[in-house]
């Protein structure tokens, strides 16, 4: 296997490899040694959305005391324009697994939670068959639990997720660094999404020169996106981080002169269409206000409303907050409620876009979760990216694209409890 992609989308082939294919695929030396090293030297992060280097957390999790480590295989993919994990795992479930092996393997976890949301019977089959063809092996390596989670915005955030396997709750709980240690039941726990597991078993297959001959020195290696809204169809794209966000757009077929991208999805930011030639990668998206985040672009054209998208998106995600606390309960649907105001014009839309910018700083940072940052993230990005569109509902002239209320990106609305109707 060389340095060319796709590596975590290799031989995807429009269904699961079995083991047997597997192996074949990926013919190569299983490493026993040095994994920790390989991956501290791989500069690896955390494709989920935190982008949190990988060997931090495996250090973290090392030097834990007791018995009952465990690896949570995090695939809830929350994300409703997220689409990758559920691609990786139809096509490479064993990439994945794999590299939850090595991760169980370097903190001395015999556990692996490998947890998908239950609406995706599919996904759910998938996983069910690849975890008994590893229970047919001669090697033994740690026990593969599948768990099918409730699917929720919150549901994929890592805490929640842990809370849901202990209480049956998917709710956030409260941490004061990213290194305080998770817990399933009293063991230490470490959670990684499903993508960031694939590339730990190409690190442990290849080693960490060949991951960094792709990608760039601070963002080595490649990443998958989910790239949506104005294009011939949704897709998953793999690339070399630091790949320009115009080449991105050429490889899916997406509108090469959009007005706008939404990037990392709903608790990303907007970035105006005129940074198209930004490479793909955290220190080069910050820098314009752009962020990697879950690996979601979604192109907005020309004739779209940036407005009525960020409107859209914080109704529902007032709808998926946790509720535990203020910023969730009450402030996010008051942000929502704002958006309404400006997007119909009323005469009062000076003081409500100023009553708007004012909640945002009262929200930020007073959540027992991140949930209400990202969107208040998000909201401020649309203020400013558009800015001029804005102004103008909020003088009492709604926008062509409000008026023709096209929808670009994908928000689902929660009929009943157990049942979404995308829009």
């Amino acid at each position: 296997m060389n340095a060319t992609l796709p590596r975590v989308l290799h031989g995807a082939t429009g269904r699961p490899l079995s083991l047997a294919e597997h192996q074949a695929t990926f013919a190569a030396p299983v490493r026993t040694s040095g994994l920790f090293e390989e991956l501290e030297a791989s500069g690896l992060t955390g494709r989920g959305g935190g982008a949190f280097p990988t060997s931090r957390k495996v250090s973290l999790l090392r030097n834990q005391r007791g018995h009952g480590k465990v690896v949570v295989v995090n695939a809830m993919e929350g994300e409703p324009e997220a689409h990758k994990d559920r691609t990786l795992l139809s096509t490479n479930p064993h990439l994945v697994l794999d590299g939850a092996e090595y991760l169980a393997a370097m903190i001395g976890a015999k556990t692996v939670a490998v947890c998908v949301p239950r609406d995706n019977q599919t996904v759910v089959h998938y996983l069910k068959r690849a975890i008994y063809e590893r229970t047919l092996r001669t090697h033994k390596g740690p026990t593969f639990e599948l768990h099918a989670a409730p699917w929720r915005y919150v549901a994929g955030e890592e805490s929640a997720l842990v809370h849901w396997l202990n209480d049956n709750e998917s709710l956030p709980q409260y941490r004061a660094s990213r290194t305080h240690v998770l817990r399933v039941g009293r063991g230490p726990a470490l959670v990684d999404n499903a993508e960031t597991c694939a590339h730990v078993a190409l690190i442990g297959r290849f080693g960490a020169a060949w991951f960094r001959e792709m990608g760039t020195a601070t963002s080595p290696g490649s990443a998958l996106v989910s790239l949506t809204g104005a294009v011939d169809r949704p897709k998953v794209l793999e690339v070399s981080l630091g790949t320009t966000l115009a080449a991105i757009l050429d490889a899916g077929n997406a509108d090469r002169r959009p007005q706008a991208l939404l990037t990392g999805g709903y608790g990303g930011t907007w970035l105006a269409g005129n940074h198209l030639d930004v490479p793909y990668a955290n220190e080069t998206l910050g820098p314009v206000g752009a962020m990697v985040g879950t690996g979601v672009l979604v192109v907005l054209p020309r004739s779209g409303c940036g407005l009525l998208e960020t409107k859209r998106v914080v109704d529902w995600m007032a709808n998926e907050s946790a509720r535990q606390c203020g910023p969730c309960a009450f402030g996010l649907p008051a942000l929502a409620e704002d958006l309404t105001h400006l997007l119909h014009a009323r005469r009062d839309g000076p003081r409500v876009l100023a009553r708007l910018i004012e909640r945002c700083g009262v929200i930020e940072g007073r959540g027992a979760c991140r949930h209400p940052d990202g969107v208040v993230r998000m909201v401020r990005s649309a203020l400013s990216v558009f800015a001029t569109d804005i102004e103008r509902h909020a003088q009492g002239s709604m926008c062509e694209g409000a008026k023709a209320d096209e929808h670009w990106v994908t928000v689902p609305s929660i009929v009943h409890e157990d049942e979404l109707v995308w829009q």
